[in-house]
């Protein structure tokens, strides 16, 4: 086949594949994954992560010597001063010089602040980097409440769909039972009006699932809606020895693994470096340079000498001749260089030092609150959640027994119903008690399966359904 019509064929088939790829479902996995690869404000913190990089990459360059060259070309007119031989030359309109300079410097001692730099700079780049697994975890738990939160209202609509059934049936058997002579016309007009309400709860619950759908393409970055749906598993209520881990034994889990509390750690590591720094500044600093520098000047001349070194007279004046003096030359002989050693000792600076000191002291003091309030935080946030989860089992359970006895009660009610024994008031009281039962029993297993998760998620283990 050629290429030309193979081409053509991928063309008209990928609008399909595409559009098959679009519409396939999206499990938990997927949502959290694309989320993480998408998220503006993960890509930002990505982004000042990058930035703590540069910073301590920087600092450890700074233990390097330093090294700089210049040169320079200068014009002089009348009495000017030949830079190479530092000597006036008169009479000039013009001269022309040439300086070429090199140094470089490194510092020997400074109280060790570049060493101490190093270690802080570090500690911010390991604390933006919890940071951004911070930032990645609250992400992949909004993802995870809002996936759940659209099975909730899925099952919600599915269960007054499955209700406004069983009422549109009994409207059916009431009006043939009221156009038959049996029942008033009163009975068809109760139960007409307990499927519009339940029309109403019907529409009412797809724009809950609508709306959750819409919360969560947001978090996903997603463009539009369109045709995103999400996979939906069998959830299978877990059962109480999930929950056989105590408080503090999750707590102590989470202390070791979660990126809030290493953050602040390091933060308090960095601003106990921050205080080494400012101390550092009450140490005498010692710095080597070293430096070379060559010139040249078109005023300057060169005297002529023979082979033995002696100089050329001239036959006239019976004085020394001279010569232009070539650049290159002049570059050769010109060159100077050395080196030197550059002692700072502070002794008074309007306080500045013992300021820092004293502010590198408070910032200390301030990570170490930060970090046991993170602690605490955590430990509060641990207790609520397994506090929901223990409530919500317990809803659940409870849930499912009132559930059982409504069933029963419904289907009671709904016999006598049939053959007129009760009202529709009575009738419709009866099925309203059971939709919120159903109700009741969704929301609680969806808040224990939650609360879990999230539990588990802190004790290391993976977000799935």
């Amino acid at each position: 086949m050629r290429k030309s019509n193979i081409f053509c064929i991928l063309v008209l088939f990928m609008p399909g594949i595409w559009a098959y790829a679009q519409t396939e479902p999206w499990t938990l996995e997927q949502c959290i994954r694309h989320a993480l690869e998408n998220n503006i404000q993960i890509k930002q913190q990505e982004l000042n992560t990058r930035y703590q990089e540069n910073a301590f990459d920087q600092s450890r360059y700074d233990l390097l010597p330093s090294l700089n060259a210049s040169a320079s070309h200068n014009y002089s007119f009348g009495r000017a001063l030949d830079e190479t031989t530092y000597g006036f030359v008169e009479g000039t309109e013009r001269i022309q010089t040439n300086n070429f300079q090199a140094g470089s410097g490194i510092t020997l001692f400074n109280g060790l602040q570049k060493i101490n730099t190093i270690k802080q700079n570090r500690y911010d780049l390991l604390a933006s980097r919890e940071d951004l697994d911070k930032m990645k975890n609250d992400i992949s738990l909004n993802i995870a409440l809002a996936y759940l939160q659209i099975l909730f209202n899925e099952e919600l609509m599915e269960v007054a769909h499955n209700q406004l059934e069983v009422t549109r049936l009994q409207v059916e058997r009431t009006r043939k039972l009221v156009e038959a002579g049996s029942l008033p016309h009163g009975s068809l007009l109760e139960i007409q009006a307990q499927e519009a309400a339940e029309e109403l709860q019907l529409v009412n619950s797809r724009n809950q699932y609508d709306i959750s759908l819409l919360n969560l393409a947001q978090l996903l970055e997603l463009d539009s809606v369109g045709d995103f749906t999400i996979a939906r598993p069998e959830l299978d209520v877990p059962d109480e020895d999930q929950l056989s881990l105590s408080v503090r034994d999750i707590y102590a889990r989470a202390e070791a693994i979660l990126p809030q509390v290493k953050s602040a750690e390091y933060s308090l590591m960095g601003s106990q470096t921050s205080l080494k720094i400012a101390r550092g500044a009450r140490s005498p600093s010692l710095s080597m340079n070293l430096f070379s520098s060559t010139g040249y000047s078109d005023a300057r001349e060169r005297m002529v000498t023979d082979e033995t070194g002696m100089p050329v007279l001239d036959p006239v004046t019976n004085l020394p001749t001279y010569e232009p003096y070539p650049f290159w030359d002049q570059l050769d002989d010109n060159i100077t260089y050395g080196f030197g050693f550059s002692l700072s000792i502070p002794i008074f600076n309007q306080m500045r030092t013992n300021t820092s000191i004293s502010n590198a002291r408070i910032g200390v003091m301030n990570a170490q609150l930060a970090l046991e309030n993170t602690k605490k935080q955590l430990y509060k946030e641990i207790q609520q959640k397994y506090a929901d989860a223990l409530a919500a089992l317990k809803k659940y359970n409870a849930s499912l027994k009132t559930l059982s006895s409504m069933q029963e009660s419904f289907r009671y009610t709904e016999q006598k119903f049939n053959v007129g024994l009760v009202t529709s008031v009575e009738y419709n009281t009866a099925k309203n008690q059971l939709t919120r039962t159903e109700s009741d029993l969704l929301q609680a297993k969806y808040e224990y399966i939650f609360q879990l998760k999230v539990l588990q998620f802190y004790t290391g283990k993976a977000l799935e359904l």
